[in-house]
């Protein structure tokens, strides 16, 4: 004959009700380790007997760790902190900000060569690896600047040249210029020379005024 199903309901008899809890208490703290262990649980257990008897069992993490975990959620689930709550959720903050800036300086040290002493082999070759990692960077980013730097100046250098050409064809231009009117001049004086003295003299010398004041003209307009 199989076992029939038991009513859940309040056992009347003491003893029996007494015996009952034992069995189900031990078989609920018995699946409570089994859960935090296969699925890496934090939980808490806390029963009370009838006669006011407390049990209980926690994860590795610790009762009170647990409850206080507990209260921290239902309070940010209902959107409302109490004082208390509050300023131990800032003092955490504070902690871990903390922990994370010494552990900031600490590593920036080990960075500039300080504070090795307690720095095994392994450290000390994660450390080398990182330093070799950072130095490529720096190097590849100081060769990216100098190409673009070369680069400039390659562009600078051709705007110059550009502009040096641009110089020469106006000398050139001058020059040429310059020469016409010289020859001009020379060809006033051979003519002048042949011609009769008085006013004629006037005349070329007037002429080649008139060829000195054309010569300044075209200078100032190459400039």
């Amino acid at each position: 004959m199989g076992r029939g199903k038991i009513a859940i309901e309040r056992i009347d008899n003491a003893t029996n009700r007494q015996v009952t809890f034992s069995k189900r208490r031990g078989g609920l703290m018995k699946k409570a380790r089994e859960l935090g262990i296969l699925c890496d649980a934090d939980l808490a257990l806390i029963v009370f007997s009838s006669t006011g008897r407390l049990y209980d069992y926690a994860s590795s993490s610790g009762m009170n760790a647990i409850i206080e975990r507990y209260q921290e959620v239902k309070e940010e689930n209902c959107g409302v902190l109490n004082p208390i709550s509050e300023a131990k959720l800032w003092q955490r903050e504070v902690t871990a900000l903390r922990q994370q800036v010494q552990n900031l300086q600490h590593n920036n040290r080990k960075l500039l060569g300080e504070e090795l002493f307690g720095s095994n082999f392994q450290d000390l070759q994660c450390l080398q690896n990182q330093l070799e990692i950072s130095l490529h960077s720096v190097r590849k980013r100081k060769e990216q600047l100098l190409a673009e730097e070369i680069q400039e100046l390659n562009q600078k250098g051709f705007l110059i040249q550009q502009g040096n050409l641009k110089l020469g064809k106006k000398l050139r231009i001058a020059y040429e210029h310059k020469m016409e009117l010289q020859k001009k001049i020379y060809r006033g004086i051979r003519s002048s020379d042949q011609q009769q003295a008085g006013g004629s003299n006037t005349k070329a010398r007037t002429r080649a005024q008139n060829i000195d004041l054309e010569l300044c003209q075209h200078e100032h307009e190459d400039e």
